[in-house]
């Protein structure tokens, strides 16, 4: 089904797609936060993305209680953009041979992910409350939140020092 099929024909069709949009997205986050653990080198980066992998774990579990409560079959629709992302991100960094620099791009491939992220969630949340879900709506707005408190904890990772050793 693409962004366009006509298999979308009402905001719970469009709901539910870009729902097993974010699934499938979860799950290759899942797969690829482990290699961005090995490689990171600050003690504080490689803790952080631990900590994120836990959370798209419980991530994961949210998702999947809502599609049971949306009465919906639980499933990954393939995501161009996340898979791009996190190829871009594994590309920058098999590049990258200085491991303070590495360090920075991690960052920034971290933070595109969770800008795609939050962009999902909080469409997804807007459609909930719409649709009238406001059970649904809780448990992404959970999700919702975590990815921000990431992007924020990131963002002072970078500030704190990760990119003035880089330059």
């Amino acid at each position: 089904m693409g962004w366009f099929s006509k298999d979308i024909a009402t905001m719970d069709d469009l709901f539910v797609h870009t729902l097993r949009d974010i699934y499938y997205a979860e799950h290759q986050i899942k797969k690829a936060l482990p290699d961005m653990i090995t490689k990171a080198t600050s003690p504080e980066l490689k803790a952080g993305f631990q900590t994120h992998l836990r959370e798209t774990e419980e991530h994961i579990q949210r998702l999947k209680q809502v599609f049971r409560q949306h009465g919906v079959e639980e499933k990954g629709v393939t995501c161009p953009a996340i898979d791009g992302i996190l190829e871009e991100a594994n590309d920058v960094a098999g590049e990258v041979d200085d491991k303070r620099v590495l360090d920075a791009a991690l960052i920034a491939a971290a933070q595109a992910v969770e800008h795609y992220e939050i962009t999902r969630y909080g469409t997804l949340v807007a459609w909930a409350k719409q649709l009238g879900r406001e059970d649904c709506a809780a448990l992404l707005q959970a999700n919702l939140d975590e990815e921000a408190a990431t992007d924020k904890k990131l963002t002072e990772l970078a500030n704190s020092g990760i990119n003035r050793k880089a330059a």
